[in-house]
């Protein structure tokens, strides 16, 4: 017997590859384009502002205080100039805080357009029909009513029409079904946010090009003039022409002030009373008004806001050369450093050759000297005052670099020695004159008056800010709050209860339990029945949808019967 052989498998035909399509440079454009426009993009986008953002409150800035910066850079050279080539000196203004900034006002347009116009579809298409199998939706409840369908259907309607909800007009065929939808106001409260959001990245974008902000030290009896050169430091936005700032003056006449002498107490020192009596003029040649400005009660001069900050002492000082000559009389604010007000703050005299300088403390109550903290102040008003102080000669400008006027840098300054070689410390009352050493003149303390610390601000977009922050609240109120529902009712004519004993009761879905018709309760057993079936269906997630739906059968119910009864 021969072997019958197997025949040889055919080889398989050969695959061809498989060639990926290119998208080209128009897909990858529209790929890019539909991934910044992603909502995950633009929360992402608006995490990494905040988190670009905290560089500007770590590492000080120079549109805020130049000085702090200078002295960080010499202090700390090679990390200094680091931090300054990726501009964390000037952050809000640096080209990439400036670009997530952009992009982050691009994505949030380009979610919002798309949106706005499928919501505004949405809002003129009609419900869509109910779906064949009801039960079939995630929430639904089937009952049985007594009475006719027609006075369901006009019940249902009605319980529907209350609940704002818009209805599908009827269609030949489906006369015993209502489709209806409700909850639009979601989605608009969603785009009302998102808006509000843009509109409030938008102003504080107007506020910082076009506003500015800025500061003086203001003594009693002084006038200020709004002109750039006035202000002791100006923080103005890029697009700011310093000479449109408001054209105003301001006299500080009188600054009062009170604080609690209750000995004992725990509000000891306490501030009670904080303002100033000033005059005002709007513009040049306008007429002198008296205000007063306190510390919740801004002038206001145009777009332009004043604000009452702060306060403290400006001692009077008046320094002379050996020959008697008058180098100057100085009224020199001191910054208090606590409660108390011990202040500290410096003189500067460039007219004395060499040139002086004076550092130390203004205590308004003298309470003595302590072993750690050196001259202290006891009460924050004007008691017993004193002047601290240590003085020192050289070059009071090194380099020609700003200093604060509350500092002295005394890199290039010695300080003044007695003939016993011991540093020179004067301790000044109101009205007494010491003799400097060496035979480098006197030093007067004259007085001392109080001071005003203004904070002179424009910002245009400070009221666009408040409204759309109060408009987006209302968004977010409204996104979180209503929901976005489908109901759908389909009603059945189940005849007369008499040859329908088997649908004299319903049973809902999810308990089991009957609902029992009228037939039940001793009315005439040959009433019509109608069967009725109500679904929902939700757009996200919404865990009382079926509570919903049993309140909606139950108010028809409700409705049908007093409908059948009358």
């Amino acid at each position: 017997m021969t072997q019958t052989q197997k025949p040889r498998s055919a080889k398989p035909p050969a695959r061809e590859p498989i060639t990926q399509p290119r998208l080209g440079l128009v897909g990858w454009l529209r790929w890019m384009w539909r991934q910044l426009t992603s909502m995950r993009t633009a929360l992402m986008l608006l995490m990494l502002l905040a988190v670009a953002a905290v560089p500007g409150s770590i590492w000080p800035q120079r549109s805020v205080d130049p000085v702090r910066v200078n002295e960080y850079l010499r202090e700390n050279p090679t990390t200094g100039e680091w931090l300054d080539r990726f501009g964390f000196f000037d952050v809000y203004s640096s080209p990439w805080f400036a670009a997530i900034y952009l992009l982050l006002m691009i994505s949030l347009i380009g979610c919002i357009v798309p949106r706005a116009g499928q919501h505004w579809r949405t809002l003129r298409a009609q419900p869509p029909r109910a779906p064949r199998n009801l039960h079939r939706l995630e929430a639904h409840v089937t009952t049985e009513i007594a009475a006719p369908p027609e006075v369901v259907l006009d019940a249902a309607r009605q319980v529907i029409g209350r609940r704002r909800l818009r209805v599908r007009p009827t269609e030949e065929g489906r006369e015993l079904e209502i489709a209806a939808e409700g909850g639009y106001l979601r989605e608009t409260g969603n785009l009302v946010f998102h808006i509000s959001l843009l509109a409030v990245i938008v102003s504080v974008a107007v506020g910082h090009l076009w506003g500015w902000r800025g500061e003086v030290i203001l003594p009693e009896g002084e006038t200020f003039t709004s002109q750039a050169a006035r202000f002791d430091t100006l923080e103005a936005g890029p697009w700011v022409d310093e000479n449109t700032i408001q054209p105003f003056s301001l006299r500080l006449e009188r600054l009062d002030v009170a604080f609690e002498t209750e000995a004992g107490g725990a509000q000891f020192g306490a501030p009670r009373l904080f303002e100033g009596q000033v005059t005002t003029t709007d513009a040049p040649g306008a007429p002198e008004q008296r205000q007063v400005l306190g510390v919740n009660n801004p002038l206001h001069f145009g777009s332009t806001s004043v604000f009452l900050l702060g306060n403290g002492y400006a001692p009077v000082v008046t320094v002379t050369d050996a020959d008697g000559r008058s180098l100057g009389t100085f009224t020199a604010p001191f910054l208090p450093q606590d409660d108390t007000y011990t202040s500290t703050g410096a003189i500067k005299v460039p007219a004395a050759d060499p040139q002086l300088g004076f550092y130390g403390a203004f205590l308004p109550t003298f309470g003595g000297f302590d072993e750690s903290q050196g001259p202290i102040s006891t009460f924050p008003d004007l008691v017993d005052p004193r002047l601290a102080l240590g003085v020192y000669e050289g070059t009071l400008f090194p380099g020609g670099r700003a200093q604060s006027v509350y500092t002295l840098d005394t890199a290039q300054m010695e300080q003044v020695t007695t003939d016993d070689g011991d540093a020179s410390r004067i301790l000044l009352a109101p009205g007494e004159t010491i003799d400097l050493p060496g035979d480098r003149g006197t030093v007067s303390f004259d007085g001392v008056v109080r001071w005003g610390g203004l904070v002179v601000r424009h910002d245009p977009g400070r009221l666009p800010v408040l409204l759309s922050s109060i408009v987006l609240l209302g968004g977010l109120i409204a996104m979180l709050t209503v929901k976005r529902r489908r109901v759908f009712v389909r009603l059945t004519d189940a005849g007369a209860a008499a040859t329908s004993a088997t649908t004299t009761g319903a049973t809902h879905p999810d308990s089991g339990e009957a609902t029992t018709g009228r037939g039940e309760r001793g009315v005439d057993p040959t009433t019509r029945h109608t069967g009725l079936t109500v679904a929902g269906l939700a757009k996200g997630s919404d865990p009382q949808l079926q509570a919903y739906l049993d309140a909606l059968v139950e108010e028809i119910s409700a409705e049908a019967r007093t409908k059948d009864d009358a």
